[in-house]
Order: structure tokens, then sequence, then C-alpha cells
């Protein structure tokens, strides 16, 4: 007997076209599609396969559909949100959090140098060249986006989609200064430049392919900042016993 084959409906094909580019990353939590109009035209579908598919996406849960339009899901927020109010008010979160970062991003690193193609290697090398220039501006704040922007396309480089959205996740919950301020980080004397050497040396051994030298060279870079925040945070510890002990006055009955 013959097996008959079941032609597969246009809105699949279309659909898992789409998830893949979110599985991948290609696709981002937040990002706003083209209007379904424009969508079909660049895809060479018709508009209602193209919107068949979309709810389907929807259904699963990655697509969402708003008054401005569709946009994917931040699927993973259901986790980040509840972890996040813990992490506020718990006081190993920061040194768990670059003790974590230490062991996924030495093996991203690596991986990144041997697994990176070549557009991803000329989005490392522009990253690192935007981070050269407004260090030497003196930009603090944009160093730090464009810190946060390369360790994500190391992220990318690595081809390891567990790290890809588990470390999304976390650094959308350091954009909300969850676990220390980068700004600060980035304020501290010396540090700017020190970080800065740090990361052109990770980036250089990324894209020369040398996976050893880049994971070596990450793990400095990890236990460098994991110090220096917790040098910051001390400071801020005893500067706010010192400022307690100074508000004693307004609160201690004076001697009779």
């Amino acid at each position: 007997m013959s097996t008959k084959v079941r032609p597969v409906p246009l809105a699949e094909i279309i659909a898992e076209r789409i998830q893949t580019m979110i599985l991948e990353g290609a696709l981002r939590p937040g990002e706003k599609l083209l209007g379904e109009r424009e969508l079909a035209e660049r895809l060479g579908v018709s508009r209602p396969s193209l919107h068949q598919a979309l709810a389907q996406l929807e259904e699963k849960g990655l697509l969402i559909t708003t008054k401005s339009g569709t946009v994917v899901a931040r699927f993973l927020n259901r986790l980040a949100d509840p972890l996040a109010e813990l992490f506020v008010t718990e006081p190993r979160a920061t040194a768990d959090y670059i003790e974590f970062r230490q062991t996924v991003e030495v093996a991203a690193a690596g991986y990144a140098a041997t697994r990176a193609t070549k557009p991803e290697r000329e989005a490392i090398a522009d990253c690192l060249d935007r981070i050269r220039a407004v260090h030497d501006a003196g930009d603090a704040k944009l160093e730090a986006d464009y810190d946060a922007e390369l360790h994500g396309l190391i992220y990318e480089a690595s081809h390891n989609l567990m790290v890809l959205h588990i470390m999304r996740v976390l650094g959308d919950l350091l954009r909300r200064n969850v676990f220390y301020n980068r700004e600060t980080l980035y304020l501290r004397a010396g540090v700017r430049d020190l970080l800065l050497q740090q990361h052109l040396k990770v980036g250089a051994a990324v894209l020369s392919g040398d996976a050893e030298t880049a994971a070596a060279a990450m793990r400095a870079h990890m236990a460098f900042t994991g110090s220096t925040i917790e040098d910051i945070q001390r400071e801020e510890a005893r500067l706010a016993t010192a400022m307690r002990r100074i508000d004693r006055k307004y609160l201690v009955a004076e001697q009779e």
C-alpha cells in the first residue's frame, strides 16, 4: 500500500520559520514585527496564510498582538520578574550572579572563538570599535551599554541556545540594576581603562579563533568585575553605617 503524503499548509511553514528565528535569537523578545501587509510582501506569502501563522505563534505564547502591532513576547519574563523581586532582597544574589556568569561566560567565549561566523565576527569587531570610540569620548553610560552589547554578541556567537536565552534574561535584570548598577562600576576611578583593555583582549581572542586565550581573558575579566563590585558594595556599606551614626543624634534624647 502506498502512503499518501500530506502537504504541509503554508501557514505552518511560515510559523516554523518565524519560530526558528525566535529560538535562534534572530528575533528578540520585545521586538515589533512589520505590519502584516509589508511582512507578507517581504516573505512572499499571502496575507491570510501569514495571519494564520501569526495566530499559531500567538497561541504558543511566542507573539503578542497589541494596538501598535505584533511583537515578540517576552516569554521568559514569567520566570525573570518573580526572581527579580527575590534577588533585590537577597544579599547573596550579586555574588552568586557573578559566580554564575564566570562559569557561563568563560565557556561562551571559548565557544564563540571556534564557532563564530563571518557576520558575527564583523559585528563583534564593530562593537569593539564603538567601545573604543565612546571610551575616548568619556561617555561612561554609552560605554556600559556597549559592554553589555559585546557580551550579548559573544552569547550569539557561542551558538548555544541555552546560553543565549538565559544570559539575555539575566542581562535584562542587570539593566534594571537588580544585581548592581553598571554605571557605578564605570564611574569608579581607573576602572574604565582596565575594562577597556579586558574587553579588547577578549574580543581579539574571539576574532582570532583562539578559544583557550578567549576563555582565559574572559575568566580574568569576570574575576576583576566581581572583585571591583565587592569593593564598591563594601564601601557603600561603610558609608551607610557612618551616615546612621550621624543620624543617631536625631533619635537620642539629650542627657540631663
